[in-house]
């Protein structure tokens, strides 16, 4: 099969205004889209679209039309101009559900021809807001990565501009993930973020050692995300309201309602 675990180290180093620095460990999985049933049916511990330990929800993730997460991507990539191929699959790098909790500070689709070459990819970010906004890396660039650099125009951190933009390469996964991306202003990298993991095979044995080994994932990762503000708070690094600059929150999924109420 295709679909596959990776064992990864998330890195954040903050270097303005002011450094800071933190790590730590996960798992990530690398779904096949269509592999997805037939993982439900092999694993006791994953289900789709109904509550397990691990649970993937299509409709958590891109979401524009009825129907399967391949096939909203398909349509997503349509709408950007980009013709899927009927025979093309697609790895989606991600955490599903975990106890029935879900939050993605970003997940990854990885699009393959018939002949498993690499020809598009996308970066899915999410905030605490439960928003969500997709940024399109179409053209694979040397050293077999996806590469973009973007107007961010979305609000991820209140310790980060809204004028910020998004440094994303994306090597193509394969015994090895590599994601990196940066944030930048003006030119000058403001903030690295890396995530790097080893490949494992998405078995019931090594989901139950990676359910052991990382309890209740999700829950650290929002944990951690929290604690590590507190910090940026406690060492007065300027901090920026989600509500003051909607005019610079674009194409944003499932706006909150600081997007959407009416302004006086």
């Amino acid at each position: 099969m295709n679909s596959c675990l990776y064992e990864c180290s998330v890195m954040h180093h903050r270097f303005l205004p002011k450094a800071h620095h933190f790590r730590y460990r996960i798992f990530m999985f690398a779904l096949d889209l269509d592999e997805i049933d037939q993982l439900a049916q092999r694993l006791w511990a994953f289900s789709r679209n109904r509550w397990n330990v691990y649970s993937f929800r299509d409709r958590d993730h891109l979401s524009l039309v009825p129907g399967t997460i391949k096939d909203n991507v398909i349509v997503h990539l349509a709408k950007r101009g980009f013709e899927f191929p009927h025979d093309g699959r697609i790895l989606f790098v991600t955490l599903p559900r975990i106890f029935g909790y879900i939050f993605n500070p970003a997940s990854f689709f990885f699009c393959f021809n018939a002949q498993n070459q690499p020809i598009a990819a996308l970066t899915q970010v999410g905030n605490t807001f439960g928003e969500m906004k997709i940024y399109d890396l179409p053209e694979l660039s040397e050293g077999n990565c996806f590469r973009l650099t973007a107007p961010k125009h979305f609000y991820v951190s209140p310790f980060s501009t809204l004028d910020t933009e998004f440094v994303f390469k994306l090597a193509v996964p394969g015994k090895r993930l590599e994601i990196h991306i940066d944030d930048q202003v003006n030119g000058k990298r403001t903030l690295a973020s890396t995530v790097a993991g080893v490949r494992a095979e998405l078995t019931n044995r090594r989901l139950a050692w990676f359910t052991l080994k990382y309890p209740l994932m999700t829950l650290q990762v929002i944990f951690l995300i929290h604690w590590h503000a507190f910090r940026l708070w406690i060492k007065r690094v300027p901090w920026f309201a989600k509500e003051a600059h909607p005019e610079f929150q674009r194409e944003v999924m499932r706006p909150h309602s600081s997007l959407t109420a009416p302004r006086s």
